[in-house]
Formats: structure tokens, sequence, C-alpha cells
């Protein structure tokens, strides 16, 4: 019972993180990095599919969720011509990112298929770390903090606990973290 409570929790800070983020998309004050969400959007979702196949149960849940509405930023941000701007180095991490899918596909494990998209999401953060580096005021850091927050809370919902079931959250976790790194010291430099 304390794992569906958890998992709940998970899900229910994961409306209440994006539907300000999406408010903030609409009202211009957000550009999301369209790779960014694209990648994210994928590789969140086929992490879900991942984490059911490895019993990962209730605690799979907020990752579905998640992968939903991350998709959705991904389609925001490209209608609503959010940060538009690529640089090679940016298709260097979308061509990363699309050439991992194939390779899970291959392997048809959901441990390989974690790693593989756990690794592609990573590339993910790419794009919005250099956003972030340059434009340090694009983003909310009260945004990734509570996805710091739903990550540790998908972690304890596991219904089993394995490198299949944990790596992506834990993963996420410390790239959003990582990405509040950025924008914090950027914030201090440019102040």
């Amino acid at each position: 019972m304390i794992k569906h409570l958890l998992s709940l929790a998970a899900i229910v800070l994961t409306w209440v993180t994006f539907i300000p983020y999406l408010r903030s998309i609409y009202r211009g004050e957000t550009q999301p990095h369209v790779f960014s969400w694209v990648i994210w959007g994928l590789t969140t979702f086929v992490v879900f599919l991942a984490q059911l196949a490895a019993h990962g149960g209730v605690g799979s849940w907020p990752i579905g969720v998640s992968g939903v509405i991350t998709g959705y930023v991904a389609f925001l941000a490209f209608l609503k011509k959010g940060d538009t701007q690529i640089t090679r180095g940016d298709w260097v991490f979308f061509g990363a990112a699309l050439s991992a899918l194939p390779l899970w596909a291959l392997t048809a494990n959901p441990l390989w298929a974690v790693v593989i998209l756990t690794t592609v999401d990573l590339l993910g953060f790419g794009p919005t770390v250099r956003k972030v580096y340059f434009q340090p005021n694009s983003e909310k850091i009260s945004f990734f903090a509570l996805f710091v927050l739903r990550n540790g809370l998908v972690l304890l919902a596991l219904e089993q606990y394995s490198v299949a079931t944990v790596l992506f959250p834990a993963a996420v976790g410390l790239g959003c973290l990582g990405v509040i790194g950025v924008m914090i010291w950027r914030r201090r430099i440019l102040v």
C-alpha cells in the first residue's frame, strides 16, 4: 500500500511540476529547447515500458505520466517556437540520441533498454545545459528541483529494485541537479 501512495505522490508532483511550466511556456516566459524535449519525451516513455517489463510496478507509472507530458512539452516547444536555435553541438546530441534507439530495439532486454535510453536521455540534457549556460534565466530552477524530488519518490515507490528499474530515475535526478547547478553558477556570474 505504501508503494501505491508513493507512486500517487510522484504522479501528483509530476503534474504540480508541469502545470506551472506549461503555463510559463504559454506565456512565453520559458522557451524549452525543442531537441531536449523530443529526446526526453521519447526516452522517458520507452523507459516506462522497459520498467514495466522489469517489474517496476506502480513505481513505473510516474515515469509513464511524465513521458506523455514531456512529449506534449516537445510539441509546445515546436509549436510556440521555443528555443529553436540549433547549434552543431545540438545536432550531435540529437543524432547520438536517435542512433541509440535502434540499438535498444536490437537488444530486446529491459536492462539494456534502460541503460541505452538513460544514456540517450542524459544526452538530451546537452542542448538545455548549453542554453542555460548562455541564458541562465530561460528556465526555472524550481521546475528542475521538483523533478529531483519526484525522482526520489519514484525510487521509493518501485516494487522491485534492479539496475533496470533504478538507473533512469536516479540518473535523471542527477541530471536535473546538474542543470540547477549550471543555472545557479551562471546567474551568480552574470549578476
